[in-house]
Formats: structure tokens, C-alpha cells, sequence
């Protein structure tokens, strides 16, 4: 393995240093109900059986920590110190400071990866498949490799339901839905980072680009984020349940896919 020296945008890391991750998934009901589905999707792709994972960009461990507690041996690792550093003591989990682009581990070292956020921040495709690369590197023959990425109009839709459609966001929002590039600061809008949005197509090929097999696309969220009502749905059981069974027999549904907040991409190493 040779070693290359990346470095993280300093905007990137600024902000996961401010905490802004820290909560989002356990607070807000758009976020607890991604939570619920990436454990849903992951769950059902890995089966009962203890299994060897890597966590790229596992941040604090919020995925790494259920994971450890539902048997597997999890490996943590994340560009940003202060999260490795939180990561660490959890129980059951191994976190390393490293990039998604050259990961600091050997290969064939795992029953499955997952990257549940690094290609958000990899706006350059030569980038993004150098991470999917890294992944099945180190992923065993057979093994499943999973990637999280943003939906292309995601944007458009938070700045819908925070009634933000105004001349202002408009820059931003034309530069998203056409190029796929979050870039904040170009547009004097604090709302998140530098990222990148996928289309659900741009996902499904970097994967087949990447050398992978079997590729299946979900959505996270469908179009459940989008509901005035979702957190008093994530509040009552049977709702929740009613919800969750939907957005399941949805999610693989093509004319569906972009109206996710988040898609999951899944796919097998060849043996």
C-alpha cells in the first residue's frame, strides 16, 4: 500500500470541530428518521451473523457504537482528530485517524465497509472513485461495500420547507441542481460545508466504474423528510412502524429515488 498525503478542506474540518454532527441524527426528525433507515437498510444487507466492519468517516461513532453493540467488530476511521478521539471510547470499537482515499488498514481486511460520509465532501469524481477503490481494496472477496451520498435536490427541498426560496439563495441553489456542488462560502450561506450531491445514476455508475457488482440504490429517507408531521410519527410506535414498512417497500423504487434526502449504494466485491 502506498501512502498519500491528502488533506482535508479546512472549512470541512471547521466544521465537524464545532459539533455540528454531533446531534443530528438523535435530534432532528429528519435526521432521526435517516438514522433509522441507514440502520434498517444496513441491517438487513449484513445479516445476524457477527461480521468484521470499517466504518470510513465514522465520525463520532454513532453508527460504529450499534454496530459493536449488535456483535461486530468495528474499525473506525475519520480525517478529523476530535472525532476519533470520541470515537475511541466506545466500547467494542478500534477508531484511527485517516482519509476515506487512503485508508490506513490492510487489504482484505473486512467483511464489510461502509461509507456513510465521505463522498459527501469529494467534489471531484477522480476523488470519490479513489475512495470506492480504497474500499474494495480492503474489503475480502465477496464482501459487501456500502456508500452514503446526498440527493441532488436535497438543497432545494430544506430551502423549500425553510421557506429560504428567495433571491439570495438562488445562486447556491442553481449551483447545486446543476453541478452537484455544495460550496457555501462561494455563496455566503452557513447552513453546512463544502459537499457534493449525487444524482441517483451518478451513484449507481461511479459504483460500476469502481470495479463493483450486484449495485443496488436506495433511498434513506423518500420522500418521508419532506412531512410537516415527521417527528410526531418518529413519536408514536405504530405510526413509526406504518412509516418505516412504507419507505421499505419504496426504496429501490427508480422514479422515487430523487426525492431522497440521502441514498444508500450497495454492492459486493467480486469474488
Amino acid at each position: 500500500m502506498v501512502t498519500v498525503e491528502y488533506e482535508l478542506r479546512p472549512e470541512i474540518t471547521e466544521y465537524y470541530d464545532r459539533g455540528g454532527e454531533t446531534t443530528r441524527l438523535i435530534t432532528s426528525p429528519s435526521g432521526r428518521l435517516e438514522f433509522l433507515r441507514t440502520q434498517d437498510v444496513l441491517r438487513r444487507l449484513i445479516g445476524p451473523e457477527p461480521m468484521t466492519v470499517l466504518d470510513v468517516g465514522g465520525a463520532t461513532g454513532i453508527h460504529a457504537r450499534w454496530l459493536a453493540e449488535d456483535g461486530h467488530t468495528v474499525t473506525l476511521v475519520d480525517p478529523v482528530a476530535s472525532q476519533v478521539a470520541t470515537a475511541a471510547t466506545i466500547d467494542g470499537v478500534e477508531a484511527l485517524q485517516g482519509d476515506a482515499r487512503d485508508l490506513p488498514v490492510a487489504d482484505d481486511s473486512f467483511d464489510a465497509v461502509f461509507l456513510l460520509g465521505p463522498l459527501y465532501h469529494l467534489s471531484i469524481k477522480e476523488e470519490r472513485l479513489a475512495a470506492l477503490a480504497e474500499a474494495r481494496r480492503v474489503v475480502r472477496p465477496g464482501g459487501l461495500v456500502t456508500a452514503a451520498a446526498i440527493g441532488r435536490f436535497a438543497p432545494w427541498w430544506d430551502a423549500a420547507i425553510k421557506d429560504e426560496l428567495t433571491p439570495t439563495m438562488d445562486g447556491f441553489l442553481q449551483e447545486v441542481t446543476s453541478s452537484g456542488r455544495i460550496l457555501p462560502r462561494e455563496h455566503g450561506y452557513n447552513g453546512f460545508t463544502t459537499a457534493y450531491t449525487h444524482h441517483p445514476d451518478e451513484l449507481a455508475d461511479e459504483f460500476t466504474e469502481s470495479g463493483m457488482s450486484d449495485i443496488a440504490v436506495y433511498a434513506l429517507e423518500g420522500a418521508a423528510w419532506l412531512l410537516s408531521s415527521l417527528g410526531d410519527h418518529l413519536d408514536d410506535d405504530d405510526r413509526s412502524m406504518r412509516l418505516l414498512d412504507g419507505l421499505r417497500r419504496m426504496e429501490r423504487e427508480p422514479s422515487l429515488l430523487g426525492t431522497s434526502a440521502h441514498l444508500l449504494a450497495a454492492a459486493r466485491q467480486p469474488g
